[in-house]
């Protein structure tokens, strides 16, 4: 589980594409405003959420396995309960890690992504962590 400081800002200076699972353009939605703001920092960024087509511009999937580059980080918007297939596709396509948002808790999720070697970061939100430890 990475929890330290220097282990996330190493994981976010080592990745170049996340795919954001739960995207949505919705204007209150988070999620849709995280994954822009992860694009404008650089990263190659993948909306994944089958009840759209486009995010903010981007080219939405409808799930992980279409998603045809390699995935650095998965970076979860979705109810706690509903992590544990995601993370079971986020191993089946070789993603390097597994982010879970601020709110998003799942211990069995985490411990499965861990054993199969995917770094695990959980309850933490992407856009606060690179604000403050990336500028």
């Amino acid at each position: 589980m990475i929890t330290t400081d220097q282990e996330v800002k190493q994981l976010l200076a080592s990745s170049k594409t996340i795919a954001v699972v739960g995207a949505s353009p919705k204007p209150w939605r988070d999620s849709g405003a995280i994954a822009e703001f992860l694009k404008n920092k650089g990263y190659r960024v993948f909306p994944v959420n089958p009840h759209y087509q486009e995010v903010h511009g981007m080219k939405c999937y409808p799930d992980l396995k279409s998603v045809t580059e390699k995935i650095d980080i998965v970076n979860i918007f979705r109810n706690p309960n509903e992590v544990g297939p995601v993370v079971d596709e986020a191993i089946a396509v070789g993603a390097r890690s597994i982010w879970m948002q601020l709110g998003v808790v799942n211990q069995a999720a985490a411990e499965k992504a861990e054993q199969a070697g995917l770094n695990v970061v959980m309850d933490l939100c992407i856009a606060v962590e690179y604000g403050a430890l990336m500028n």
